[in-house]
């Protein structure tokens, strides 16, 4: 489904098991700060956890299910995107984080965009969405940048640790993105 795209020194290409390590590295080096978004950090304590991630994730893009990729700087693994697909809407629903010192330098916007090309350009999806909680303003903002329209908030979407928090839901059609081409 993706193949690796390129763009001076970054990189967005599907995470291998050889990946592992580094991706287990990034998580950890980051670990308090990502706490505040996304709910799967309790579950990848271990290497082994890492790994059994990345074979997952291996196995729902060798099924056409979704996909994980790295977003490399040089030779620094510094993020990841990934993209669950509903065939049967010709859906997708976009998630992403970036290690806190690589934020803004446009890495995450480059690869998102990418994604988003990949999906409509090569896949034929019709819609994207992008859900992230209200108070992640860069999340949100990269949305708004990329062309996604707020379309609601879902209430109590996701359980956080120890409490629940509300998604903004964003989405982009097709046609909205062909209109910006």
């Amino acid at each position: 489904m993706l193949r690796p795209i390129a763009q001076g020194d970054l990189l967005l290409r599907p995470l291998s098991r050889s990946d592992s390590p580094a991706l287990f590295a990034l998580t950890e080096g980051n670990r308090q700060y990502l706490r505040q978004w996304l709910p799967w950090l309790d579950a990848t304590l271990t290497a082994e956890d890492t790994e059994r991630f990345i074979e997952e994730s291996c196995q729902r893009h060798t099924r056409g299910e979704g996909l994980e990729a790295g977003i490399w700087q040089g030779t620094q693994l510094i993020g990841v995107i990934g993209m669950e697909i509903d065939w049967g809407s010709r859906r997708g629903v976009v998630g992403y984080w970036l290690g806190a010192r690589y934020q803004g330098r446009g890495a995450m916007s480059w690869a998102c965009g990418s994604l988003v090309e990949c999906a409509f350009a090569q896949l034929g999806l019709n819609r994207l969405e992008i859900r992230c909680a209200p108070d992640n303003l860069r999340s949100r903002s990269l949305a708004e940048r990329l062309g996604f329209r707020q379309e609601g908030l879902l209430r109590q979407a996701e359980w956080l640790y120890d409490h629940f928090v509300d998604h903004v839901v964003y989405g982009l059609l097709a046609a909205e993105w062909q209109e910006t081409r």
